[in-house]
């Protein structure tokens, strides 16, 4: 039997792209020998003193703080794992919902992940900000600060080598051993050595079904 491996995903649960490559990485789960880790990076971080952003990604930026800072809060009460199933109850009311962010948001998917609703105080306060900066910085610090998320670190190819990479942005999110196919392609050329960038302009957004 296949050891199965641990890959790990860092999200910011605002991000459409980000949502749709973890629907595919629980189908990739399915057809390979992986599990996935969630972690929490943030694009409100990420972007903190970059004055020539257009105002309403501004905007959208600053209401962001809240859903990450919740993630931290209910890592830290409850264990790393619940990210997983917390992020999925984030996602659904955030991107096929279209919840707006905000306090009925959190305490709903508290709730239905089993945690105290009261975790969604943590939206408005900096109490988790350094852990949540702890996070994202573990995250993005091997694939630098030009990008943004999903990030990936899985596996290399050499035993106890890790190789970490942006992406892939795709969507429709593949399903099934297309699922497992396109996770095989993008190891392999995330894992080669010098190998930087592979894109095409996005003539299409997210499709969430």
């Amino acid at each position: 039997m296949t050891e199965r491996a641990t890959v790990d995903m860092w999200f910011d649960p605002i991000c459409p792209w980000a949502w749709m490559t973890s629907r595919w990485l629980h189908e990739v789960e399915k057809v390979r020998p992986l599990d996935v880790r969630f972690n929490v990076m943030s694009l409100s971080v990420l972007n903190e003193g970059r004055d020539e952003l257009p105002e309403n990604y501004k905007e959208m930026l600053q209401r962001g703080w809240g859903p990450v800072r919740v993630c931290i809060a209910a890592a830290e009460a409850a264990g790393p794992q619940v990210l997983r199933d917390l992020y999925t109850a984030l996602g659904n009311r955030i991107h096929l919902e279209k919840y707006e962010l905000g306090e009925k948001l959190y305490t709903e998917a508290l709730t239905e992940v089993g945690l105290d609703s009261a975790l969604a105080d943590a939206a408005g306060s900096n109490a988790f900000d350094e852990a949540l900066r702890a996070s994202h910085n573990a995250g993005m610090k091997p694939v630098g600060t030009d990008v943004g998320t999903p990030v990936i670190h899985a596996p290399g190819p050499v035993a106890g080598e890790t190789v970490a990479f942006f992406g892939p942005v795709v969507t429709p999110a593949p399903k099934g051993e297309a699922a497992g196919k396109l996770w095989d392609g993008v190891v392999l050329v995330a894992a080669t050595p010098g190998f930087f960038e592979l894109k095409r302009s996005r003539d299409i957004g997210p499709i969430f079904d």
